[in-house]
């Protein structure tokens, strides 16, 4: 496979930005499953504290992918939440409008069929895979591992940093809070994304992920929600990414498959 680290100014947010990509290299892949026409893609979005490297450095995505026609996107988004911003930078579009615009001209062969266009995220990423899927309906699938997935928990939003999440949100009362609740946008969407979540019963966000995922299927959404033990660790996230690609409607071919 390839791997791309591309720079490109974003208009939207006024600077310049990185971004990662894993390209498919047809010499590894079986004949059948090569298509350079229409290549599946995946974007892999980074939690708190993370960037594009994160899951590069952190997850064996590479050997996990060797054999399969799938494009991954690793962006990054800093500490915003993937969230037009109270302090006016909007990384939420910069990502879900601008990015794919970006890719169209250095990947052209990227698919642009919303059945072949998926999402994923971990912890803070794992709430922008569901809000960007939610509020674009462009994504047929989004994972969240570990998600920050209900923002109004009393385990996830600390008064003690309430400015930062002011900067963010606008603010921590329910009022503020609201357009970015899941739920609202969920109800707000077409219904027609298939989603995936889970979350270690050791995890400090469990609880919040409970109430969550029996909110969103209130609103309609189909979840395939999986839990095990673990905790808010990337030990488990990498072994959930595996579970996400079987997952996911694509050809995704193991090592230990081949001979």
């Amino acid at each position: 496979m390839a791997f791309f680290k591309i720079e490109y100014y974003s208009k939207l947010l006024r600077m310049e930005r990185q971004v990662n990509v894993i390209y498919p290299d047809a010499f590894e892949i079986d004949d059948n499953q090569v298509n350079d026409r229409d290549i599946p893609v995946l974007y892999l979005l980074h939690g708190s504290g993370g960037n594009e490297n994160s899951f590069q450095k952190r997850t064996d995505i590479e050997r996990l992918l060797r054999h399969t026609n799938l494009i991954v996107v690793m962006p990054s988004t800093d500490l915003a939440w993937y969230t037009d911003t109270a302090y006016d930078l909007p990384y939420f579009r910069s990502i879900a409008e601008e990015l794919p615009q970006v890719l169209q001209r250095f990947f052209p062969n990227m698919t642009k069929n919303r059945e072949k266009t998926f999402i994923a995220g971990v912890s803070m990423g794992g709430y922008g895979a569901y809000k960007i899927a939610l509020s674009t309906n462009r994504f047929s699938h989004a994972a969240a591992f570990s998600g920050a997935l209900k923002l109004n928990h009393p385990d996830l939003l600390s008064k003690e940093r309430e400015a930062y999440w002011s900067g963010i949100f606008g603010g921590v009362s329910e009022e503020d809070l609201r357009p970015h609740l899941l739920t609202r946008l969920a109800a707000k969407s077409d219904k027609q994304t298939e989603f995936f979540s889970w979350c270690g019963y050791e995890d400090f966000l469990y609880p919040a992920n409970e109430e969550a995922v029996a909110d969103l299927r209130k609103e309609g959404l189909l979840i395939d929600y999986r839990t095990s033990h673990g905790s808010h660790d990337w030990y488990y996230w990498n072994q959930q990414l595996e579970a996400v690609l079987e997952w996911l409607p694509i050809d995704y071919v193991k090592e230990e498959r081949l001979s």
